[in-house]
């Protein structure tokens, strides 16, 4: 029923703007979505250095696209990439030419090209106005940045610049989302200057704009009005780019412009689309001028060579002069269809503002696609996605002439029976949540058989060998990757807490896991009903067995899920830590961000002094102290704030040689700081990707490697840390490689800062606009139910021994898509022997390969626990 809904919301849905912190997911070098025919090249050294091979990551051929001989400062070599479509592009990635240590070239500086459609090329700028863009500094590591300001386009170019005659080889990964939009240009008058008595002068000009500047008017390109950048309620003020006032926004005054008391724009799209809204956002500093436009008027142009249909779409706002803050006003366009828009938009004050500026559109559904979904209760649910959700169905649709008058009866047809079956659904919807609440009054009763599995046979194991074809552009995507429910994130979340609305998304999921999970809390399984076979054994009284308080960490991940018993007895007593005067924290690095405060690389000058004899610092041998420092903004809320300090209170209660310890705070004024140990070597997952297995010829090459005595070293040392952790019923949630740092005598200490690393953000996976779950180290039941345990950190742990046996090579299940992830959990569940399990890694011993596979058990009682799992590890250290 639920899925049934989402089809005829998705194919109906408007499409909204872009928010650019959510958009930043791959775009298909690495993983082979973008084809070999679309990546061109200027030049090529030899047929294996051609640009097929500029994958990140990869190393087919000779590792690289290299262009031609060797690169000159005034040469303009480049690397052509086609996505295909518009899109909306943040962020750039690039390698130099490894080639399993064979080679050394990469590019240093690099400068980008871009068009909208193949004919006319811009070049990109940042905000201050350079073009060229940091590059490599080996041959090995990657770099990512940032586009500020992101790029809308089809084609991209990367050429590298360098200052010397030398040979470069590049590597690259794309990073971004479809520009649904649909906007390739927007004329509009220049901005103009702003001179506040007693302020900056504020430049309210498009400083983006990458189109042409001719007699004071924009035309024939976008710019601040869709980078996805929303201005401040004061117009002065600018988010972080240390650019001018008034930056955010392009404003005009109203007698600047004549005597015609409007500022007119024009808007072209990339196809003929109904449209159904637009949102504009617009400054209402009244106090200073500025208002929201009063009323606004828009024209229609269904094809370029047509003329503007004679009737305008007409909308007058509501004034605001109470409330001074910048807002979202949304004008209605009435489904009318055009591929050009012509809007006047009539001054209410002095000044008008604005910051972003989208549309809203719908795609014409085909009357066939309309029979699918009204007859989609006889046919199969496969059939219904794949034949509703067709992209190139849709595109066809969309670009092909209006229906004549003669299928316009059925057209109505079918669109007041899809209403009606809404209706209907949304009341079945709404009656079954009225008669879960009733039922979870009462006791539930789960039954043995339900859920009871035992570890799957060798003929149950199916190990991935062949990569799913992933669907490309204009194409229909198959299988489970339709899935609608879950949107990719690449960078940075605020944070993720309740999966609870996922549990229906598995279409087999049977009535009695739905029951089960229909009144079930985040973390609190009701101990009184589970069957021996869902409660997991533990001498100690479980954390799940009480109330939880889950602390909102400054960047969105709390270090651990605890007891409320836990923090009561806390906060009757004072914090341990010493108060480190924070003048003597200079900083160095900002590790990460979220929504209530940032964690930074700092050097803390005279700390081993101020901690004094039996400092867990160790000796430093003359190098300066790196600690990592949670700083919570000064603006955050006061529940955010209860929990910071909750949180330096039970991290000051840890002590143990493999959990980071708490040092010091600075929690005498703004902002709260907790200071903890940071390692020299970083996180474990890039210190391994970085190396190889210890051999004669990383010996003599000099390649930084690491021997297996060391990897089980250090799996040892993760499963002690766990061990702690589950002997104070403390509950990690987010065991990997990137949470567990490492010294330079390879000392592991887990941490929590993964999630909020840039570096690592692909490793977390939005649910619904709601949750953010590192889905492929988590357990079935954590995704299906939301059930966090000990026995899901040891499934956890499961896959970071997986991680550090790989060396860190490939993400977990990387041959899965996220949603073919989340399907396969549903498999676990059900147990029929079609779970897909991690491979066994080739340096891995086969007996603790099995001890992976316990770990991994469906059934949790059958997954040892960490004590059983140390004790276990321990003798293949000594081996």
């Amino acid at each position: 029923m639920h899925l049934f809904l989402l089809l005829i919301l998705q194919a109906t849905a408007a499409i909204g703007q872009i928010d650019p912190a959510h958009c930043r997911y791959a775009l298909g070098m690495q993983d082979g979505r973008i084809a070999d025919d679309d990546i061109t090249a200027s030049s090529q050294w030899y047929e294996t250095t051609g640009p097929q091979y500029a994958r990140l990551n990869r190393e087919e051929g000779d590792g690289a696209w290299c262009p031609e001989g060797q690169l000159e400062p005034s040469d303009s070599q480049y690397l052509q990439v086609d996505l295909g479509r518009l899109t909306f592009l943040t962020v750039v990635g690039t390698q130099g030419r490894y080639a399993r240590s064979n080679g050394n070239e990469f590019a240093r500086a690099y400068r980008l090209n871009y068009s909208r459609d193949g004919l006319l090329w811009k070049s990109w700028r940042n905000r201050q106005g350079n073009t060229v863009m940091e590059g490599n500094k080996n041959a090995y590591a990657s770099v990512i940045n940032d586009l500020h300001p992101p790029i809308i386009t089809r084609l991209i170019r990367l050429i590298p610049v360098t200052y010397l005659s030398t040979t470069v080889c590049m590597r690259v990964e794309l990073y971004g989302c479809p520009w649904d939009d649909g906007l390739i240009s927007y004329a509009a008058p220049e901005g103009q200057l702003m001179m506040p008595p007693g302020y900056p002068i504020a430049s309210l000009n498009d400083s983006t704009y990458d189109g042409a500047h001719e007699r004071r008017r924009l035309f024939g390109g976008l710019g601040q009005l869709t980078d996805g950048v929303v201005g401040l309620d004061d117009f002065l003020l600018t988010r972080q780019y240390h650019v001018w006032p008034g930056y955010d926004y392009l404003g005009w005054r109203n007698d600047s412009l004549g005597t015609q008391g409007y500022v007119e724009m024009e808007f072209v799209f990339d196809r003929q689309r109904n449209f159904t809204s637009m949102k504009v956002h617009s400054n209402n500093m009244f106090s200073r001028g500025v208002k929201i436009f009063s009323s606004v008027s828009c024209w229609f142009k269904p094809r370029l060579i047509a003329g503007w249909e004679a009737e305008p779409v007409a909308f007058k706002t509501v004034l605001d002069d109470r409330n001074p803050s910048a807002r979202y006003v949304t004008v209605p366009l009435n489904r009318r269809t055009a591929k050009s828009l012509r809007c006047r938009f009539y001054f209410a004050d002095i000044w008008m503002m604005f910051s972003e500026i989208s549309f809203q559109s719908e795609d014409t559904i085909l009357p066939t696609q309309m029979t699918l979904l009204m007859t989609s209760t006889s046919a199969s649910w496969e059939t219904t996605v794949v034949m509703t959700t067709t992209p190139k169905m849709a595109v066809n649709a969309s670009t092909s002439d209006p229906p004549d008058e003669a299928n316009t009866p059925i057209l109505i047809g079918c669109l007041v029976t899809i209403i009606l079956l809404l209706v209907i659904v949304i009341f079945l919807i709404l009656w079954c949540q009225y008669v879960c609440k009733v039922l979870e009054k009462a006791p539930r009763r789960i039954l043995d058989e339900e859920f009871t599995v035992r570890l799957s046979s060798c003929s149950d194991t199916i190990i991935l060998q062949t990569p799913p074809v992933p669907p490309r552009s204009g194409h229909a995507p198959t299988g489970p990757a339709c899935d609608p429910h879950y949107e990719r994130v690449f960078l940075l979340d605020p944070q993720y807490q309740n999966p609870a609305a996922l549990r229906n998304k598995l279409p087999e999921l049977s009535q009695s896991a739905e029951a089960s999970a229909c009144g079930g809390g985040y973390a609190e399984p009701d101990i009184t009903q589970c069957t021996p076979h869902q409660c997991f054994h533990s001498n100690a009284p479980h954390y799940a067995e009480t109330d939880i308080v889950r602390l909102q960490g400054v960047t969105g991940s709390n270090m651990y899920a605890v007891p409320a018993l836990t923090v009561d007895s806390l906060t009757r007593k004072d914090i341990s830590a010493a108060e480190f005067p924070r003048q003597q924290l200079i900083f160095r690095e900002k590790l990460g961000e979220g929504q209530f405060g940032e964690v930074h690389l700092c050097e803390a000058e005279g700390l081993p002094e101020f901690l004094g004899e039996g400092s867990p610092l160790p000796d430093r041998d003359g190098h300066p102290v790196l600690v990592a420092v949670k700083q919570l903004r000064a603006d955050a809320t006061s529940q955010a704030r209860n929990d910071f300090l909750k949180e330096i209170k039970i991290m000051s209660r840890l002590n143990d040689p493999n959990i980071i310890r708490l040092l010091c705070v600075c929690v005498s004024s703004d902002p709260l700081c907790m200071v903890t140990e940071y390692m020299e070597n970083g996180d474990l997952n890039m210190f391994l990707s970085q190396r190889e297995i210890e051999s004669t010829l990383t010996h003599a090459n000099n390649i930084p490697s690491v021997s297996l005595s060391d990897l089980l070293h250090m799996s040892v040392q993760i499963s002690s840390g766990m061990k702690y952790l589950a002997s104070l019923n403390f509950v990690h949630r987010d065991l990997a490689t990137r949470n567990c740092l490492l010294d330079r005598r390879l000392t592991i200490k887990i941490a929590d800062f993964g999630m909020s690393r840039n570096l690592y953000s692909s490793d977390y996976y939005r649910i619904q606009g709601r949750a953010v779950l590192p889905i492929r180290w988590m357990a079935w039941e954590s995704i299906l139910l939301g059930k966090f345990t000990t026995a899901s950190d040891v499934w956890a742990f499961g896959v970071t021994l997986w991680e550090i046996f790989t060396l860190c090579k490939e993400q977990p299940y990387s041959l899965l898509s996220d949603e073919q992830v989340i399907e396969n959990t549903g498999e676990f569940f059900r147990n029929q022997g079609r779970q897909i399990f991690l491979y066994a890694p080739p340096l891995c011993p086969p007996s603790l390969f099995e001890l992976m596979m316990r770990c991994w058990s469906r059934d949790i009682p059958n997954r040892p626990s960490f004590e059983g799992l140390y004790q276990a590890l321990r003798p293949h250290v000594n081996q």
